[in-house]
């Protein structure tokens, strides 16, 4: 892998994606929203995260090769992000990988689905969490898609175990293991290192 300048520098970065964390947070703490902590024991937690992240991220990458279902250039966008990714250190990767796991699923999972979840039925939370997941995310239709889907699948995990930890593995690892298979098998995705 190739390190180029990044564009966002290191330290940025990292406070972005921390800052998602405090913002989710604080809307838990402010709304008073419970969080479902209690579905399962740590080795649980790592040993269904895991699986549940390969079984994703494969799921998913084999999906993104169906060209009539995904129209628009996804290749640009992977090259787009291998950019991105190529100008950090993997230390400073698996930070990132960590902070959006944790902190976007306390602000998906925990604060928005689990709002939603006292003020409407389930499944309208879980639908509309994804949704909001996959906006955020959003840099084309195909990825607004892909990381809707992501927001479902961790969503309904959230719901199904009840272990708000074990989405936090689930999204960490699944965010390590894209970058890893973007970096080290930038062709699986149409990118030019």
């Amino acid at each position: 892998m190739a390190q180029g300048r990044a564009t966002i520098s290191t330290t940025a970065a990292l406070l972005f994606q921390g800052g998602i964390g405090l913002v989710g947070w604080l809307a838990i703490w402010l709304f008073d929203i419970p969080l479902m902590l209690n579905g399962l024991n740590l080795p649980e937690i790592l040993l269904y995260g895991i699986l549940g992240a390969g079984t994703t991220y494969l799921v998913l990458l084999l999906l993104t090769q169906l060209s009539w279902l995904f129209p628009d250039d996804f290749g640009s966008q992977m090259q787009a992000l291998y950019r991105f990714a190529a100008s950090y250190r993997w230390p400073v990767l698996l930070t990132l990988c960590l902070l959006a796991g944790v902190g976007e699923e306390l602000l998906f999972r925990g604060a928005v689905q689990g709002w939603l979840m006292q003020h409407t039925g389930p499944w309208t939370a879980l639908l509309a969490a994804s949704v909001l997941f996959g906006l955020v995310h959003y840099v084309s239709f195909t990825y607004f898609l892909v990381a809707t889907c992501l927001g479902l699948i961790l969503g309904g995990a959230y719901q199904f175990w009840g272990s708000l930890p074990l989405v936090m593995v689930w999204h960490a690892v699944y965010d390590m293991l894209a970058l890893y298979c973007l970096l080290n098998y930038p062709q699986w995705f149409g990118v030019k290192p």
